[in-house]
């Protein structure tokens, strides 16, 4: 298997401080908005961006994880027995601006059951998207609101984001199957 790196470290760390700021000044600041990471690569993100912007904006705002393993249309066919990871909002999502975090966009299904699981916690005002990776491929009609990086990847291929939270450094690698 082959692998080619499309991001090194600085080139993530960059792309997520564009992000961190797109998402502040669409936003204007930081009143009523809340983060919240997709597990697990968007939690890793979704932590370092909002640390950019509470350093940024010398505030606290609400953060967040969201496992949506059971709320997928196809988690029957991944595995007999998902992986459920926790969830942990401890904050009202109702009247919120939240801004989901993934680390990659491929179909929009992770989006579309991540969108679902938000609303069993109330209704936001409303919810927009961040992500690293937008490898294109959608099945359904999402479109990320702010993307690092924008690239055209097989279908025969897997886009993998090893960050240092979990691997032993930050890369985007295209694979070849």
């Amino acid at each position: 298997m082959s692998a080619k790196i499309v991001m090194n470290n600085r080139d993530i760390n960059r792309s997520l401080g564009r992000l961190s700021l797109e998402i502040l000044e669409r936003n204007h600041g930081i009143d009523n908005l809340a983060i919240i990471g997709i597990h697990t690569g968007g939690v890793f993100l979704a932590e370092r961006i909002h640390a950019m912007i509470t350093a940024s904006e010398q505030a606290e705002l609400p953060q967040a994880s969201l496992d949506i393993t059971l709320y997928r249309d196809d988690w029957s066919l991944i595995s007999q027995n998902p992986i459920v990871r926790q969830t942990n909002i401890d904050f009202n999502v109702e009247g919120k601006s939240v801004v989901l975090v993934d680390d990659v966009i491929f179909t929009g299904r992770t989006i579309r059951a991540a969108m679902d699981a938000i609303m069993d916690y109330g209704r936001p005002h409303s919810i927009q998207l961040a992500v690293l990776i937008d490898r294109g491929g959608r099945e359904l009609p999402i479109q990320p609101d702010y993307v690092g990086m924008t690239m055209r990847a097989e279908s025969s291929q897997r886009v993998d984001v090893l960050l240092a939270e979990k691997s032993d450094r930050d890369e985007v690698l295209i694979l070849d199957k």
